[in-house]
């Protein structure tokens, strides 16, 4: 954005024990957004993260409440601007791609995501699991939402006012990331990928992700998200499988029937009936949830337009 613009922009930088990076990443975003405001959020760091990021000039806050959701649900009630830029304190994003980022906000987008995964991820990155990790959930999520995003799980990303104050954030740890496109992707909202430069933790700075741990928690956090915005496919698909082997089980039984004349399979007979009829309920439920699902996507949008225009006036 021109110096000269009435647009406020805040920068995001949620850290924990970044003392090696934060004083780079503070300083790299001052020159490449000089109008904007810089917020450090120390979550509970044992170093000097809070102080260096001080004497660099940024605005420091403390959340008390580890993990990287908490943090940027902070971010989110406390800070208000027109557009928000969110990165990491540990070096890994170019602070120099930021103002493409924020014009693309002053556009008209909700969120702009920094595709890492476009450019040099895989060759910085070396860690396998981490990679095999990122091409798991990208193929899942695009599958599932018939949506076609890059990077699901990039910490850089830019927010407009709109996005932020009606973004519910649920995850407390790094699967917020993943939530913050799902949610993206099921309320259609506007969104543009903008491929950036990764590079990798430089030497003395540490990773805080846990590649077992967090993993799980994504995967957790993409099935519970299925399961809350597609009810439909989710247990209406369960209800279909159950159904059918209920209905295979009767069929056996009832050619026995045909045959003898007589049931002999009288728990098998129970069994495949209950299959069927929890078979029917579970598809019943899907409808039911998903008719909620629609109506809560309505809601968000009145909210959404409710939000944008307060903001307007």
């Amino acid at each position: 954005m021109p110096e000269n613009s009435n647009v406020s922009v805040a920068v995001l930088l949620p850290c924990y024990n970044e003392e090696v990076t934060i004083g780079k990443v503070v300083r790299g975003f001052k020159i490449a957004l000089p109008q904007a405001d810089i917020y450090v959020y120390d979550n509970n760091s044992s170093d000097r993260t809070a102080e260096i990021a001080a004497a660099e000039g940024a605005i420091v806050r403390k959340e008390p409440r580890q993990g990287k959701g908490n943090v940027i649900r902070a971010m989110f009630e406390d800070i208000d601007a027109d557009v928000y830029v969110m990165a990491d304190g540990d070096d890994t994003y170019p602070a120099d791609a930021a103002p493409a980022m924020v014009e693309k906000i002053a556009e008209g987008y909700d969120m702009v995501i920094g595709d890492r995964l476009s450019s040099t991820y895989f060759q910085e990155n070396k860690r396998p699991f981490h990679n095999f990790g990122n091409r798991l959930v990208r193929g899942s999520i695009n599958g599932l939402f018939h949506a076609n995003v890059t990077d699901i799980m990039t910490g850089y990303r830019a927010f407009s006012f709109t996005f932020v104050k009606t973004y519910p954030v649920l995850s407390r740890g790094f699967e917020v990331e993943t939530e913050m496109t799902i949610h993206s992707l099921n309320n259609n909202l506007r969104l543009f990928e903008m491929p950036i430069q990764y590079r990798d933790r430089p030497a003395g700075s540490v990773s805080k992700l846990d590649t077992v741990g967090d993993g799980i928690k994504v995967m957790g956090t993409i099935f519970r998200m299925i399961r809350e915005y597609k009810p439909l496919p989710f247990f209406g698909g369960i209800g279909c499988v159950l159904g059918v082997l209920g209905v295979v089980l009767c069929g056996t039984v009832t050619v026995d029937f045909w045959n003898t004349g007589m049931v002999a399979r009288f728990p098998t007979l129970i069994g495949a009936v209950m299959l069927v009829i929890a078979g029917l309920l579970l598809f019943v439920t899907g409808v039911v949830l998903d008719v909620m699902a629609k109506n809560d996507r309505k809601a968000f949008i009145v909210e959404s337009n409710s939000f944008a225009m307060l903001r307007r006036r």
